[in-house]
């Protein structure tokens, strides 16, 4: 008797993620090219610029002030219910449930799970540089500013950088850095950089935060993005870890059964003779049973020779309307003479 494994869904999964990719041309791991170092020591350089200008209250912080004392959501009050929805799309749990929608799909078609593990690690970098900025350099709101012209630094506040900025530049930013041709990566990142520039203007418009707050923003997500092929190495030990946990879990006492025999594979039967020491193979299939084919009627079956010859009835000829049958009964015929 045959016992097969009956997969989970989680197994099949890893089942179809073990399969080779299906464009592999496509998938192309980013490195970290001269190119790129140059323009993270670049906008590392400006961010650390924006936060100087902040903490010496330079003219900076005067345009904050300027901006916020204009007061936008009172100069353009007809788009701010539009503006109330649209910024939601620099909020953490609603973009990065729609990011990882699709690239779960990603992880599918393409039998990797690279395109989430770079997701959570860009998340995660995210939720620690730019939080522990945020709660490092303590700055008050708008809404909570207390003293006119200040840079309002270390008043308790968690603002600066704008994490809905940030987050926007990240979640929206890592689908053209994981695209799969030139041109969809160049296409994604200019989709990415005005989702993140709306999202910013927004919540200056709507007076969550100065501008300067913004500024830092884009330039914290885009530092993410940018060093996230030192994180490559890291994200490919993480899948073969994922993949190892999974084949030890598949090893433990009680889930181990003989890899089920594909369909129309020949299954040695053992004979009841025991003379016969050539085993007879069939095709596999289902179990037989000693009941006679449905189309025969039940009963004992005679030999053709010992049946009963059967003589057919009537005449075989086909009928014809002129002629009368023999065994018709007709009427006598007139004796000639009589």
């Amino acid at each position: 008797m045959r016992t097969e494994l009956k997969l989970t869904r989680l197994d099949r999964v890893f089942a179809r993620l073990d399969r080779e990719p299906e464009r592999p041309a496509h998938i192309d791991v980013p490195r970290m090219s001269r190119h790129r170092v140059v323009l993270f020591s670049a906008t590392l350089a400006f961010y650390l610029a924006i936060v100087w200008a902040v903490v010496i209250t330079s003219w900076l912080v005067r345009l904050d002030w300027q901006v916020m004392f204009f007061r936008p959501y009172q100069q353009w009050p007809e788009i701010h219910a539009f503006l109330d929805y649209y910024v939601v799309l620099g909020q953490r749990g609603p973009t990065a449930v729609m990011v990882a929608s699709w690239l779960g799909w990603r992880s599918w078609r393409q039998h990797t799970l690279r395109p989430l593990l770079t997701l959570g690690a860009a998340l995660l970098l995210l939720n620690i540089t730019v939080g522990a900025a945020k709660y490092g350099m303590g700055r008050l709101g708008p809404h909570y500013a207390v003293t006119i012209g200040s840079n309002e630094m270390w008043g308790g506040g968690d603002i600066f950088p704008s994490g809905h900025t940030a987050n926007a530049v990240v979640t929206w930013g890592i689908l053209a850095y994981l695209a799969s041709t030139p041109r969809a990566r160049r296409w994604l990142s200019a989709l990415s950089a005005v989702t993140s520039l709306g999202v910013g203007l927004t919540t200056v418009y709507l007076g969550t935060h100065w501008l300067s707050d913004v500024v830092l923003g884009w330039a914290a997500g885009l530092l993410i993005l940018l060093a996230l092929p030192w994180f490559e190495p890291l994200i490919a030990l993480a899948e073969a870890g994922i993949f190892k946990l999974r084949d030890s879990l598949r090893s433990r006492p009680g889930r181990t059964a003989p890899a089920p025999a594909p369909v129309g594979a020949p299954v040695p039967i053992a004979r009841s003779a025991p003379d016969e020491e050539t085993p007879v193979r069939e095709p596999a299939g289902p179990a037989r049973t000693s009941r006679p084919p449905l189309y025969l009627a039940p009963g004992p079956h005679t030999a053709r020779s010992e049946r009963t010859p059967v003589t057919p009835v009537g005449s075989r000829r086909p009928p014809h309307s002129d002629r009368v049958a023999r065994t018709t009964t007709t009427s006598a015929r007139p004796v000639a003479g009589g």
